[in-house]
């Protein structure tokens, strides 16, 4: 007799298929994953810098703005990676 669990996901399977990804698809997107970590480290490490400098001179405004411009950086590198490893899949 099937769990409940066993069940369902028998019912998702058929609803939507799982992708297996060849070696070389595996591979691109492992690739992809760590372009994108060391982007998002260089946007943090400049921009860090930047809000330690805005700190120590008081200028809070900056600082603020530095905040968001990080979190945009990383929101648009981690899109980027995304769509990347979606295109990948698809291939």
């Amino acid at each position: 007799m099937k769990s409940a669990y066993e069940l369902a996901m028998e019912r998702l399977e058929k609803q939507a298929p799982s992708q297996t990804l060849t070696a070389k698809q595996k591979a691109a997107i492992a690739d992809l994953e760590a372009t994108a970590k060391a982007k998002i480290a260089e946007h943090e490490l400049f921009l860090k810098g930047q809000i330690e400098k805005a700190l120590a001179a008081g200028k809070y405004e900056d600082v603020l703005q530095h905040e968001q411009q990080l979190a945009h950086e990383i929101r648009r590198v981690n899109e980027d990676c995304e769509a990347k490893k979606e295109k990948v899949r698809a291939s």
